[in-house]
């Protein structure tokens, strides 16, 4: 009797959800079908087939290949015309499986050429106030042309080659088609006019200081080949100026030619110390070889400030071979102090470099050798072990700019000699963010053309772990009792810019060039979407194991964004496809709240929602087992069925509800006084999980984190019931601000009483 009873009851109940669903049928049944818009369903339509290249895993393919282009390069910089000249060899080999019919080489120069097409893309208006070097280079006429001069280009033989330039692209035509397994050398002999980056905001170029002396920092500055590969074939879009670059990995080597009187460091190995340094430069390098708590100074604050009196008119070649690198760049003055000090990196040690003029001090001296360290082992602990020999950071004016081994930094202490925070934090993390391109992209080597947030975002994430990392190693850096005060990372950093004018905003997953925020879009919220994915949704242990895995499988590799995202499930277990969709392929935001709150009763009385079922399908109340009600605190038959109640009523249920349960399980569980119906609103699009914080009666918490998988049948809202043996007084939605919820407004039940005016000047006063 008892199994029929409650198969009984089984059926009753779902026959009302059918008849319900049916009579919905029938109202909608003129409706048109729909497509699938859920937010779980698989990326398979946004992604690439897997294929013998790259892997359903986000793993290189067996049949991954990559191009590699060698350079031997003479360069000679010529200070008193500001001019740099080259004479370069290149050794191309075709690892690919296709015949190639010609070669691409990147011309990025030619941005800043007379003819360049840069800033006729850009729409301008009137401002009423312009920085003064902006207002000379777009109104004033600035007589400068910055292009390559392209002087010669010759096979091995020394036969011309026809080549042809496209802005900044130039086509090389080989006499013969390359095969798969071939190499092609030829030379490319060029000059070009140096430009002023404190004017014209450049990447590189060089800076004039108060007495005369110039400080170099040289990049893009060769013809550099463009990347051939398995997803875009050439990738040979344009340099208009914003998005950086696709370069194939390749040895180097270069002799640099400058004043005699300069110092000067570069990617790669210096092959001729013994030649430049002195034998007090070499005593104090060999010091700093084996100095692992503080920088120990090659050159000093005095002997720079003695060579820059001297403007030498003898000069000097550098030799340098850099193995595996994508790039190369330099930075020379001889206003350059210059320090180091070594990190312990697996078995053996890299160097942690600074070059700076006495102007950068005393900030310098004090921090930037010390934040490259800290920034070694930092990403070291979050990919892979730094695997190059150096890391040097450059003070350059108004500079923020990566390389192999090398990056411009500003930051400068005023002149009178004061340093705000603001100077010494943006110091320091500019340094961090610098030195960490040294994994992303410099050794993941991804596309920065065409997806710009695979470095810039996937560093500045990193850049946060580290920031925090440097607060921690050094506290005297910051201000007693806090963190490090990171600008990105944090999910509450990123609520204004996701609740902004969607006309402004595009998705993460766009070229660089043709997002409105560049900062925001690029850095900030991909780096916030990676924090909160370690944080709240994966944890950090499977987090940074699969964000360890990526680094590790494409490290000297060139990844796409597939390969980043099928890494991350690969190694973690964890679907993350509606992660991706939502914070990468969408402009949508966060926005989880509490809609409603309803109170209930338990009674064995029947209440009028049953009974009205019951009647409606000429059941008797006979026929039904023992149940259990839930009575709503503000439902019309609440206050007769509590009113009616007796003592024996609890008795009984408790009873029915025993019935079934071993005698030695029944101590064992408890007993609800208080049941609760929680409806959780999203007003916003992307799906999260619901961090729900209860306070109960007697002061006591309990935090409860509910999957963002419970949105996946309701986009809209969802509900919860809650049993408890204490009195639920409050609700709060995300209480730490972890999921960049744009309306903290619904986050609460009872809601909030916003405070007026004179409210908040009260409670202001009595906390001063």
């Amino acid at each position: 009797m008892k199994v029929f009873k409650s198969l009984f009851l089984t059926v009753l109940f779902l026959a009302s959800a059918t008849v319900s669903a049916q009579d919905e049928t029938e109202n909608n049944k003129r409706e048109s079908g729909h497509y699938n818009t859920n937010r779980f369903k698989q990326l398979y339509q946004e992604f690439s087939t897997p294929n013998m290249f790259r892997t359903a895993s986000g793993a290189p393919g067996p049949s991954y290949y990559q191009q590699q282009a060698d350079y031997e390069m003479n360069i000679e910089l010529d200070d008193k015309n500001k001019k740099i000249t080259g004479f370069e060899t290149i050794t191309y080999t075709n690892n690919s499986p296709d015949i190639l019919e010609y070669l691409w080489v990147q011309l990025d120069q030619n941005v800043r050429a007379k003819d360049s097409k840069s800033p006729l893309i850009e729409s301008s208006s009137a401002v009423p106030a312009d920085m003064a070097g902006s207002f000379v280079e777009n109104y004033m006429g600035r007589d400068f042309d910055g292009g390559f001069n392209i002087l010669e280009v010759k096979d091995a033989k020394g036969n011309m080659l026809k080549h042809t330039i496209n802005q900044t692209m130039m086509r090389i035509d080989m006499p013969n088609s390359l095969k798969p397994g071939e190499k092609f050398v030829y030379s490319i002999k060029w000059w070009y006019n140096i430009n002023d980056h404190v004017v014209d905001r450049a990447r590189s170029g060089y800076e004039t200081f108060e007495d005369g002396n110039r400080g170099y920092v040289i990049a893009q500055f060769y013809p550099r080949m463009a990347v051939y590969n398995d997803v875009e074939g050439w990738q040979h879009s344009q340099f208009w100026g914003r998005d950086e670059f696709a370069l194939p990995f390749g040895n180097f080597e270069v002799n640099i030619t400058v004043p005699a009187d300069h110092i000067l460091d570069a990617t790669g190995e210096l092959q001729n110390r013994k030649e430049i340094f002195t034998k007090e430069m070499m005593n104090r390098y060999e010091a700093a070889q084996k100095s692992f708590d503080k920088p120990v100074v090659i050159v000093t604050q005095a002997e720079a400030e003695a060579a820059s009196k001297n403007f030498s008119t003898a000069k000097r070649t550098w030799k340098f071979k850099a193995e595996n690198v994508r790039d190369y760049a330099f930075a020379t003055s001889r206003k350059y102090i210059w320090d180091m000090m070594a990190v312990k990196m697996g078995s053996g040690s890299v160097m942690a470099v600074s070059l700076y003029p006495p102007e950068s001090n005393p900030l310098w001296e004090d921090w930037s050798t010390r934040a490259v360290a800290s920034t070694l082992k930092t990403y070291s602990r979050m990919t892979f072990d730094y695997p190059y020999p150096k890391a040097i950071s450059v003070s350059a004016k108004n500079q923020g700019m990566e390389y192999p081994m090398i990056c411009w930094n500003h930051g400068r202490p005023d002149k009178d000699g004061s340093i705000s925070d603001r100077t010494k934090y943006g110091m320091i993390s500019v340094i961090i963010h610098e030195v960490g391109h040294n994994y992303f992209p410099m050794i993941v080597n991804s596309d920065e053309r065409q997806w710009t947030w695979m470095d810039e975002g996937l560093n500045t994430f990193t850049q946060y772990v580290a920031e925090q990392d440097f607060g921690e190693e050094y506290p005297e850096a910051i201000a007693p009792n806090r963190k490090y005060p990171s600008r990105r990372g944090p999910a509450k950093n990123i609520v204004d810019y996701m609740a902004g004018d969607q006309s402004q905003l595009a998705p993460i997953m766009t070229k660089g060039l043709n997002t409105y925020n560049f900062g925001a879009n690029a850095y900030a919220k991909p780096a916030t979407a990676l924090n909160i994915l370690r944080e709240t949704i994966m944890g950090r242990e499977l987090f940074d194991f699969a964000f360890k895995t990526y680094a590790n499988r494409w490290m000297f590799k060139h990844p796409t964004p597939e390969d980043f995202f099928r890494t991350m499930e690969d190694a973690s277990a964890i679907d993350l496809d509606w992660y991706w969709r939502e914070w990468f392929y969408t402009t949508d935001f966060v926005d989880i709240g509490v809609k409603d709150v309803k109170k209930f009763y338990v009674t064995s009385k029947m209440n009028k929602e049953v009974k009205q079922m019951i009647a409606a399908r000429g059941i008797s109340e006979s026929d039904l087992p023992p149940l259990v009600y839930l009575i709503d605190e503000e439902s019309e038959d609440f206050e007769e069925h509590m009113r009616n109640a007796k003592l024996e009523d609890v008795t009984t249920l408790n009873d029915y509800i025993m019935e079934n349960i071993p005698a030695e399980e029944r101590a064992k569980l408890k007993h609800p006084k208080y049941f609760y119906e929680i409806t959780f609103e999203k007003p916003g699009g992307i799906p999260m999980p619901i961090i729900a914080q209860y306070t109960y009666s007697d002061g006591s918490t309990e935090r409860v984190t509910y999957p963002a998988q419970i949105w996946r049948k309701n986009d809209e809202s969802v509900g919860k019931v809650i049993a408890s043996e204490k009195e639920i007084t409050k609700i709060e939605v995300d209480p730490d601000e972890e999921t960049a919820d744009i309306d903290t407004s619904n986050n609460n039940w009872p809601k909030r009483k916003k405070l007026g005016a004179f409210d908040k000047f009260k409670n202001k006063t009595k906390t001063d």
